[in-house]
C-alpha cells in the first residue's frame, strides 16, 4: 500500500525546501559573482577609456605644439621675407635717388672742373694714351687696350653706396 500523495509530498517538503534554498543561494551567489565580474569589467573599461583619452589628449597637445611651431616658423619666414623685400626696395630707391642726385651734378657750374679731375685720374690709372669719353649722363669712361675705367656719375654714386655697405641699413632701420 502506498501512502497518500499528500503524505509523500509532505515528507518531501523539507527536501524540496532545502533544494530551493540551495538553488536560491547558488543563484544569489552566481548573481553576486556576475555583478562583481561586471563591475570589474566596467572598471577596467573605464580605466582603459581614461587611459586612451589621456593618451589622445597628450598626442593632441603634442600635435598642436608641433603645428603651432610650424605655423610660427612659416610666419617668421614670411615676415623676414617681407622685411627683406622692403629693405631691398628701400635700397633700390636709395640707389635710384643717389644716381639721380649725382646726375644733377652735371648742371652745376663746377662740373667741368670735376670732369677734368676725373679724366686726369683715369689717365693716371690707365696711362696718358688712354681714350677718354664723356658719358651723356655725366662723368667719363676711359679705355686703354684690355682695360677700362668707369667714372660716370652713376657708377661713382653706386660705388659710394657700396663703400657704405651695411651702414646704409641704418637709414631705414628702426
Amino acid at each position: 500500500m502506498r501512502p497518500p500523495a499528500h503524505a509523500a509530498a509532505s515528507a518531501l517538503e523539507p527536501v524540496r525546501e532545502r533544494l530551493l534554498r540551495s538553488a536560491r543561494a547558488d543563484a544569489e551567489e552566481l548573481l553576486a559573482r556576475t555583478d562583481r565580474e561586471t563591475e570589474a569589467l566596467l572598471e577596467g573599461a573605464r580605466a582603459r577609456a581614461a587611459s586612451i583619452l589621456d593618451d589622445a589628449r597628450r598626442q593632441g597637445e603634442a600635435d598642436a605644439a608641433q603645428d603651432r611651431a610650424a605655423v610660427l616658423t612659416r610666419v617668421r619666414r614670411t615676415i623676414r621675407a617681407r622685411e627683406l623685400d622692403v629693405r631691398r626696395q628701400a635700397y633700390e630707391e636709395l640707389r635710384r635717388s643717389t644716381a639721380e642726385r649725382a646726375g644733377e651734378l652735371r648742371h652745376r657750374p663746377d662740373y667741368p672742373a670735376m670732369r677734368d679731375r676725373l679724366a686726369r685720374r683715369a689717365r693716371q690709372l690707365l696711362g696718358p694714351d688712354c681714350e677718354v669719353a664723356e658719358d651723356p649722363f655725366g662723368g667719363i669712361v676711359a679705355r686703354a687696350p684690355g682695360r677700362r675705367t668707369d667714372s660716370t656719375l652713376d657708377a661713382l654714386a653706386a660705388r659710394a653706396l657700396d663703400r657704405l655697405g651695411a651702414q646704409t641699413e641704418t637709414l631705414w632701420a628702426p
